[in-house]
This record gives C-alpha cells, sequence and structure tokens, in this order.
C-alpha cells in the first residue's frame, strides 16, 4: 500500500513477504479487502498517537504533521486516487479524514475554544484545509520545495488562520 497501487497488490505477494503461502493470507484475512481493514485498525491510531501534540504548540504541530506526510503522504495521495474505483479504501481515508481533523482541533484548541458556532467551524474547517496533504504534495512534490520550506509555507497558513480567529474572538468579547 505504501510503493504500489491497491489494485497492482496481489495475495502472492503478501504471503511471500509474510512467509506463508496465500490459503494461509485467505484463511486469516478473508483476502485483500479483510487485509486493508487489518491495517486500517493497526496503522491508522498509531499515525494518530504520533500526531498528537500539546495544544496551542503551532510549531510541533506543523512539525508532527510534515514528518508523518513525508513517511505517508505519497501513499495518502495515491489512495486518494484510487477512492473512486475501490470502495475498500473509502472507510481508511474516512477515518483519516475525521482523524485529521479531530486532532487539528485539538492541536488549534486554545484558539477555537474561544470562538463559537459558525466562526469555530469555519476556523477549524480552514485548518483543516490548511494543513491537508494535498497543500504538502502541492508544495513538496508539485513545486519542488524542500521539507523545511514545506513546513514554513504551512506554518504561515495556520499563522493566517490563527490570527483571523483571533480577531473573530476580539470581536465577540462584550465590553468590560
Amino acid at each position: 500500500m505504501r510503493k504500489q497501487w491497491f489494485d497492482e497488490v496481489t495475495l502472492d505477494e503478501v504471503a511471500g513477504h509474510a512467509g506463508v503461502n496465500v490459503r494461509t493470507v485467505i484463511r486469516r484475512y478473508g483476502g485483500k479487502e479483510g487485509l486493508l481493514k487489518a491495517f486500517v485498525e493497526s496503522f491508522v491510531p498509531a499515525v494518530a498517537m504520533n500526531r498528537e501534540t500539546p495544544p496551542g504548540d503551532i510549531e510541533a504541530a506543523v512539525e508532527r504533521l510534515v514528518e508523518l506526510y513525508e513517511a505517508w503522504g505519497d501513499s495518502v495521495i495515491r489512495n486518494l486516487a484510487q477512492e473512486p474505483r475501490h470502495p475498500a479504501l473509502k472507510p481508511l481515508l474516512d477515518l483519516g479524514r475525521s482523524r485529521h481533523r479531530a486532532i487539528t482541533a485539538q492541536a488549534y484548541a486554545p484558539w477555537l475554544e474561544r470562538l463559537a458556532g459558525l466562526d469555530r467551524r469555519r476556523t477549524l474547517d480552514a485548518l483543516v484545509v490548511a494543513t491537508d496533504v494535498y497543500v504538502w504534495k502541492l508544495a513538496r512534490r508539485d513545486m519542488g520545495r524542500s521539507r523545511a520550506e514545506t513546513a514554513v509555507l504551512l506554518r504561515q497558513f495556520v499563522e493566517a488562520v490563527l490570527a483571523q480567529a483571533s480577531t473573530l474572538a476580539s470581536n465577540h468579547r462584550s465590553p468590560s
């Protein structure tokens, strides 16, 4: 999954890497769909834990995210491209989307907590978009930016969104 398209992965290849025969893979996982489910169940929680940072630490949040994208970004982009053709990928990608949103909300909670309703939702949406894997891909792969330059770009986006959030929060405070 990390280096190949889903339809290129074969049970023979998986069995060979595991040192077992194809029948064992099928008996244990039921086929490629079952392998994908097992992968999701073990992989996503581990990645989520690796993304967690202290709330409010922009530098750490962006650094962890870039680190994750450097390791898995190309694979995620490949899986996103395959989603329409392989419905089995949808649960993995939906889980990734929801975890990205939840971890983003946690990382920037000090700003989001000062907002309510639509302002909070729009700010979180902007943070999710600003830190999306497609932004990393555009900077790293399409524009050829270095890892460090990409991290700076993501921080700039995050800081701009948070500056707007601070302005919104200030405008909604009641006078003393």
